[in-house]
């Protein structure tokens, strides 16, 4: 298992490299320029050359990356010259909300596809089953801004009993308090979650349900019930526990949109803004913090899924 952790962490330590890598060449391959974009279009040339040979970027691109790697590793994400402010500063000021977002958003996922999964896999091929997989099909395909947009036009204009927009508290203490703002954007970002999950789930469980253990379970005489919550849907989850973990990317760039779409002052409003700005060190640092955090839960995702499931540990003990 510990060879197994620390192949896993080596893995992990390598895509992390290589996403500031990719993203660093992209973002310098981009016309007009960081210098540019902070000095206006007033700017003179020889302004700008004076900029960029101060800032370092006019020196070769593999040593512009190094020594970013290098103030990297000493905690040095950069400094917003648009925001006039350190970019570990703004991800620290934003990251909390988007974070409240992301997991209410999670949380209210999960309580409502686990009882529709399950549906779906104790119903299946029968109208429960077919009207759930049609209502999953629709979320999937429809784009998020577009449930946003419905979501304010019915909720906020047709049935005025939310407001349109997200609370614009400094603090999460002070968005916490207008709870009502919170309701729209998380129902939104949870709309094609619950679609994605419950598919999963169901999948999972009608594998489970045509196990050995299971008719065993049936054979001396437990109830339906007891079979169900407590044989076949703890296994089912072992899928999820890994989808929880891999998700993450989606449902940054889901939390993106609504967060632009209802002014919520968090990290995708952030990255919006800066992309808009071309704030370089702004998407470079919220790129960083994402690909890292996707990586971690990745991570999480395998060992617990590993400590739950004797033929991963088995397969980590051999290898």
């Amino acid at each position: 298992m510990t060879r197994y952790l620390l192949t896993r962490l080596g893995q992990a330590l390598v895509i992390v490299i290589l996403v500031t890598l990719i993203t660093f060449v992209i973002l310098h391959l981009l016309p007009g320029g960081a210098a540019r974009a902070i000095l206006g279009k007033e700017a003179t040339l020889q302004q700008i050359a004076a900029f960029n040979h101060e800032m370092g970027y006019d020196r070769p691109l593999w040593e512009q990356y190094a020594m970013y790697l290098q103030r990297l590793v000493q905690g040095d994400l950069g400094y917003s010259f648009q925001l006039n402010q350190s970019v570990a500063e703004a991800i620290v000021q934003r990251l909390p909300k988007t974070m409240l977002l992301s997991l209410a958003s999670t949380l209210l996922a999960v309580v409502v596809a686990v009882p529709l999964g399950v549906v779906q896999a104790v119903r299946r091929n029968r109208w429960p089953d077919y009207t759930i997989n049609a209502l999953s099909l629709l979320a999937y395909a429809t784009p998020i801004f577009f449930m946003g947009l419905m979501m304010i036009i019915l909720f906020s204009q047709v049935w005025p009993v939310l407001p349109p927009e997200a609370s614009q508290g400094f603090t999460l203490a002070e968005m916490l308090a207008d709870p009502a703002g919170l309701v729209l954007p998380t129902v939104t970002l949870a709309i094609l979650t619950v679609a994605v999950y419950s598919r999963y789930i169901r999948s999972s469980m009608v594998d489970n349900l045509n196990e050995n253990y299971v008719r065993t379970a049936r054979s001396k005489g437990l109830s339906e019930g007891r079979v169900i919550v407590g044989h076949t849907l703890r296994n089912g989850l072992f899928p999820v526990i890994t989808l929880l973990g891999m998700y993450l990317p989606a449902l940054f760039s889901g939390a993106l949109v609504v967060e632009r779409l209802f002014n919520f002052p968090g990290m995708g409003l952030l990255f919006w803004q800066a992309a808009l700005k071309r704030d370089y060190p702004i998407l470079l640092g919220v790129t960083l913090l994402i690909s890292v955090a996707t990586v971690v839960g990745a991570l999480v995702a395998d060992v617990l899924y590993a400590a739950v499931d004797p033929r991963v540990r088995l397969r980590a003990g051999r290898s």
